[in-house]
């Protein structure tokens, strides 16, 4: 299934913005997070289809999959 993966801030350094990934059915936002060599711990949040979404959520053919790093600040 084609799922488009948007990386902002932190995590596109040294990877990219945007990319469309081929993903087998049935895989998690985690299992797509460990494909792409980011360690569950720089993720902060989760978007699919610009709705939060947890590590265990289950991405479906066509999905919008965005990640963002812990925000700081003041």
């Amino acid at each position: 299934m084609n799922v488009t993966v948007k990386l902002f801030a932190t995590l596109r350094k040294g990877r990219f913005d945007i990319r469309e990934l081929e993903l087998p059915e049935g895989t998690r936002t985690i299992d797509a997070i460990g494909m792409l060599s980011i360690p569950d711990s720089e993720v902060a949040l989760i978007f699919i289809n610009n709705l939060h979404a947890g590590l265990d959520t289950v991405l479906e053919r066509g999905d919008t999959l965005a990640l963002f790093p812990p925000v700081g600040g003041g």
